[in-house]
């Protein structure tokens, strides 16, 4: 299948209704933070359904669709990436995992981080050296954070919490609500594995985080101890 039927096939799906309430929902208008992203109004299933017929598209393809404008053409690029990245040599998996690098100003949304890092990223570097994603967590841009948050993901679930406690306290006191969500995220996965791990770094930060990242962190906590963290009282 080619590049033009795939484009072909995403704009045959399109769902005007739809795409203005995936507008409002992924904060598309002037100062937000989709700002001019474009959507055509096709939720994941159809376009998981359309990236798997299309898994033979090359990076230069791939690459036409990751700078688009259209917020679905960015995301088939990147599920076409995330189906093929577990099934490649170790050779084309270090050029998907460059590829993305590459080009992550135009994984510019979170759905479209919270897709793609922690497979692709977080994949390429579970048994590698993770200095980047620190590099990353410093970055001016906010979707370069989200992907070193991400990424993260991949290791916790291998019980490694190292790497995601080392970015969790580089982000701790970041702006944007959408790092106080991940980070929270983050440590409720570490929490879910380890508590003892998660409250002990808990522990002399939790009044001093956002409050957003609080909640996060301890949502799957029992409830007297989770009143307990919102009042101050550990």
């Amino acid at each position: 299948m080619s590049l033009n039927e795939l484009r072909f096939s995403l704009k045959a799906s399109a769902n005007k209704e739809q795409a203005k309430v995936l507008q409002r929902f992924f904060k598309t208008s002037p100062g937000e933070y989709g700002e001019g992203d474009i959507f055509l109004g096709i939720k994941v299933p159809a376009l998981r359904s359309l990236a798997k017929q299309h898994l033979n598209l090359t990076l230069d393809e791939l690459q036409q669709l990751i700078i688009s404008p259209v917020h679905e053409e960015r995301m088939s690029a990147l599920m076409i990436l995330v189906i093929r990245f577990p099934k490649s040599k170790p050779e084309d998996r270090d050029k998907i995992y460059k590829f993305y690098l590459k080009n992550a100003k135009y994984i510019n949304n979170w759905d479209l981080v919270d897709l793609s890092a922690p497979q692709i990223v977080g994949g390429y570097l579970i048994d590698k050296d993770k200095k980047i994603l620190e590099k990353l967590a410093l970055s001016k841009n906010l979707w370069e954070k989200r992907i070193s948050v991400l990424a993260s993901f991949q290791f916790i679930k291998e019980k490694q919490f190292d790497t995601a406690l080392i970015i969790a306290e580089k982000l701790l006191y970041d702006e944007n609500d959408l790092i106080h969500k991940a980070v929270g995220w983050m440590l409720r996965e570490i929490g879910k594995r380890d508590l003892k791990t998660e409250e002990n770094f808990l522990k002399g930060r939790y009044k001093k985080m956002p409050r957003t990242m609080l909640r996060y962190a301890i949502e799957k906590f029992p409830e007297n101890k989770r009143k307990a963290y919102l009042l101050g009282k550990i």
